[in-house]
């Protein structure tokens, strides 16, 4: 074991001595394995956090939750013409649902409808976004509040004037969260009472429309002003199964009695799409995995450019070291000693060329996070350590044939050559 750690010892030598002593050749040989590093992690890192900004700002929904309504969240075999003529997801619809389908735990009314204008006194918001739900929409999404409640049932049902502020929106209009519960606001041309601030979210990359910006009001008082006809609204009916129950089955309850409540047909297709949260981050996975497989293939192009510089510098060193290569064998060095001290010479060099790659990674990284707001670059600890294993990889694959050719050195050629 001794003798392993000699030999790596002499090799980070022996490295250390090639940079120093050719630095151009050095640098032009390491610039590939760098710039490979550079690519695939920067590619894994953006990758990750994109996934990562994704997943966040869907984290308050369960992956069992699913959106039942007249469009699908992905590709169908229905022809386009006839998804057109479905009939949206209707409030009778939902209050049947609720009351019909076994092993239901929440399940909430909500209109997809146009950004509005908030005005309190002389200050005013535009382009608020407006969420048109009912009650049980505060625990299927896990909303947190930071000051007052959510509306309560009786208050959905009614279609009370009443509101929920995003952080952003409750600072802008009232300066604080706290000034803003109680205070009165006018949306759709009526008087609304602040009841309760959401907690600071950030913006998420799906355009900017967090909670932060948004506000939530009874989909009832919604209804009244856009009526239940109105081709400007997309409503959906939001579901959440009781935990741990079995979903093909959950779901087949559901069609049948979507079915039953709208008069099909057995002969008839379903009218309405049952979309999973599972099923949009399954399609988030696929969609990340071959954005890091693109990546992967394209920055390998660099990595074997890289492969080349290194095994070319070891050729030269293995020339440049002949003769000490034949006094070594000479006193009695093995082949294996020979083979390693280069392989390991060459893992170093590369390793080293992986590592300026992964700093400048991380220099890139934070200063992309400084430019994107709350979306941020992270190097995470898997990627560093996947870099730096590559890097070795790519060393020891660039550097066995010129070990190999430096072992097999006959010891008398070798200090007659040197000579």
């Amino acid at each position: 074991m001794l003798i392993y750690l000699r030999v790596l010892k002499e090799s980070f030598n022996f490295a250390l001595s090639a940079l120093r002593n050719n630095k151009l050749r050095t640098f032009l040989s390491l610039v590939g394995v760098t710039i490979g590093i550079f690519s695939i992690i920067a590619v894994l890192a953006a990758v990750d956090s994109l996934k990562r900004e994704i997943e966040g700002s869907i984290s308050g929904l369960d992956n069992t939750t699913i959106f039942l309504g007249k469009y699908s969240f992905g590709p169908t075999e229905v022809p386009r013409w006839k998804r057109q003529q479905f009939p949206d997801a209707t409030y009778e619809e939902y209050q049947y649902i609720k009351k019909s389908v076994p092993n239901l735990l929440a399940a909430s009314y909500t209109l997809n409808v146009a950004n509005e204008t908030l005005k309190s006194d002389d200050k005013s918001v535009e382009n608020v976004a407006i969420g048109a739900v009912t009650d049980e929409y505060y625990d299927i999404e896990a909303l947190k509040l930071a000051e007052g409640r959510f509306f309560n049932a009786a208050e959905s049902n009614s279609g009370s004037p009443v509101i929920v502020l995003g952080d952003e929106i409750a600072k802008n209009l009232f300066g604080s969260p706290q000034v803003a519960i109680g205070k009165k606001l006018r949306l759709y041309g009526r008087k609304f009472t602040v009841i309760g601030v959401l907690q600071k979210e950030g913006s998420n990359i799906f355009g900017g429309n967090s909670k932060d910006t948004s506000v939530y009001v009874p989909v009832n008082m919604v209804r009244r002003i856009y009526g239940d006809s109105n081709s400007n609204t997309f409503p959906f009916i939001i579901i959440k199964p009781e935990p741990g129950i079995d979903q093909a089955e959950f779901i087949a309850n559901l069609t049948q009695k979507m079915r039953l409540i709208r008069g099909l047909k057995p002969e008839e297709i379903d009218t309405f799409f049952t979309n999973q949260l599972q099923g949009f981050a399954d399609v988030i996975d696929q969609i990340t995995g071959s954005m890091n497989i693109i990546g992967l293939v394209i920055s390998g192009f660099s990595l074997l450019v890289g492969g080349f510089g290194i095994a070319n510098i070891m050729f030269v060193s293995v020339k440049e070291r002949t003769n000490l290569i034949g006094i070594q064998k000479s006193l009695g060095a093995k082949n294996k000693f020979i083979l390693f001290q280069f392989l390991f010479e060459a893992v170093i060099l590369a390793v080293i060329g992986g590592l300026i790659g992964l700093f400048l990674v991380f220099i890139v990284s934070v200063i992309a996070s400084q430019f994107t707001g709350d979306f941020e670059f992270v190097l995470s600890p898997w990627n560093m350590f996947l870099g730096t294993a590559i890097s070795a990889v790519i060393g020891l694959i660039a550097g066995i044939i010129p070990a190999m050719s430096a072992s097999k050195l006959d010891p008398v050629e070798a200090i007659r050559t040197g000579m």
